[in-house]
């Protein structure tokens, strides 16, 4: 009988696409969990063998099942007529095809993770937690964050506990979820988004429940220095997490790389900022979409899409950039009329791709390391490249300004984005969540932001709004709140 929820093409042919249903449902949370176990039984029976990884090699990859997992709401054939237009060709290793949140294209990424790297990205987890343990599952398993669960969950020899959040997330919903678990014995372990976070601690007997867990990852979107100091500060053991699909996840906790996994910091400026790049066992195989033929020099194509590496402007070239000035003084990427605005170079310094040797991924977010007392590094990340504002000639990090924001009486969140301005190029302009009950006015807002700001980094609007757009489970949708400001 046919599995309901494995939609796989009727006679499928070597290395032809699985689709797995994801979410956040029981059954469908379940098949998803019983195809990964599949994948990842031999890669975990040859870790724990005297063979070691060289033998991964060897292994008939060409009959392996390609898992491609997917969201409840999507239509498994328009998946699957996608995925015969674009993918072009995959790795030897590869195992699952993730699909990225977004793009600079506004169409997600194919992302070819291996089994290997999803395994060891678990076990450096747990290595870096209290041990194995069992994970409470918050987030759509068909994401990373969410598939991740599973793996660590297999890893473990656990059973995940399900928190269905098909019609929205509940904190009563987690905080049931966490009763459950803490019967199981052994740590307990909890993977979030800021929004959610957010949300159970506006509700104390959920917030106590989140508190009894031994580690509660947040990662996703970059988590307000506030929110952690209040979930902090009734005892939640928050851990924050950064990495990507494709890094199979987050592989630096709390500033810190996993085991395994290497940082650097390529063409830093006078504050220590530049482009991250990341390294080590839990990187993807690589891109697998098909190249755009007419893409030119500039297009961001990974090494996995067809051949070398791309001839993409390093961070330098972009501070170069940046600061070449135009007649009225502003950017050469945001100036007033007159000024160049070119979109291939604004997509090439803000695309990732794969470098073959090193074998390594550069990512397109900034960040500064800085050296520990014990000689390891920490890493700040200051957010990508592309939202970097220019206005008046100044660059203005918009991570800087929310964290103004979401600290002012009230505000719950906050968006900043730059829109076309006639005088300054880009304006910084925000868009604010209210918390509940709290009844907020842009203008004062701005007034008070002012007082913590210098002129180019202030806004020069605020509009409160009662939500934010998302793209992928937490990530605010920068590009639909700026079409947004900008449209009023």
């Amino acid at each position: 009988m046919c599995d309901p929820g494995v939609v796989s093409a009727p006679t499928p042919s070597p290395r032809t696409p699985r689709l797995v249903v994801g979410g956040n449902d029981e059954p469908h949370v379940a098949r998803l969990h019983r195809a990964l176990a599949e994948i990842l039984a031999d890669p975990l029976a040859r870790a724990t063998s005297a063979v070691g990884v060289e033998e991964r090699a060897m292994g008939n990859g060409g009959h392996r099942p390609l898992l491609v997992p997917i969201s409840p709401h999507e239509d498994p054939d328009a998946v699957r007529a996608d995925l015969s237009q674009r993918l072009d060709g995959v790795p030897e290793h590869a195992d699952v095809i993730l699909r990225t949140s977004g793009s600079t294209t506004g169409t997600a990424s194919l992302v070819a993770m291996s089994a290997a790297a999803l395994i060891a990205s678990a076990r450096a987890t747990h290595e870096r937690l209290d041990g194995p343990g069992t994970w409470v599952l918050a987030l759509p398993a068909h994401h990373v964050a969410g598939l991740q669960v599973l793996v660590r969950s297999i890893v473990a020899g656990t059973r995940p506990v399900i928190v269905d959040t098909t019609g929205g997330f509940e904190p009563g919903a987690l905080a049931a979820a966490l009763e459950r678990t803490l019967k199981t014995g052994g740590p307990v372990y909890v993977s979030l988004v800021p929004t959610q976070l957010l949300r159970v601690l506006t509700n104390s007997d959920a917030a106590a429940s989140l508190a009894l867990a031994d580690a509660v990852l947040v990662g996703g979107a970059a988590t307000d220095p506030e929110l952690l100091r209040r979930a902090r500060a009734v005892r939640i053991r928050v851990v924050t997490t950064y990495g990507m699909s494709e890094t199979g996840g987050g592989c630096v906790y709390d500033g810190v790389p996993l085991g395994g996994v290497r940082v650097s910091v390529e063409n830093p400026d006078e504050t220590g900022a530049g482009r991250i790049v990341l390294a080590g066992p839990v990187l993807a195989e690589g891109y697998v979409e098909a190249r755009v033929p007419d893409a030119g020099a500039g297009r961001p194509d990974g090494v996995a899409r067809g051949g070398a590496e791309p001839r993409v402007p390093d961070a330098a070239a972009a501070d170069a950039a940046v600061a070449q000035t135009v007649p009225g003084g502003a950017s050469a990427t945001g100036g007033p009329p007159g000024a160049p605005h070119d979109g291939l170079f604004r997509q090439a310094i803000g695309a990732a791709f794969f470098r073959a040797d090193p074998r390594e991924f550069v990512t397109a977010d900034r960040g500064r390391l800085e050296t520990l007392p014990d000689g390891s590094a920490r890493l700040t990340v200051l957010g990508r490249l592309d939202d970097l504002i220019v206005t008046g000639g100044i660059k203005v990090d918009p991570r800087e300004v929310e964290q103004v924001l979401v600290a002012l009486p009230g505000v719950a969140r906050a968006c900043v984005v730059g829109v076309p301005d006639e005088v300054w190029g880009s304006a910084v302009v925000a868009a604010v969540v209210p918390e509940a009950g709290a009844r907020l006015d842009g203008e004062e807002l701005r007034g008070l932001a002012r007082a913590h700001l210098d002129g180019a980094h202030a806004p020069k609007r605020v509009l409160v709004v009662p939500d934010l757009p998302l793209r992928g489970p937490g990530k605010t949708d920068r590009r639909a709140v700026a079409a947004f400001l900008e449209s009023v």
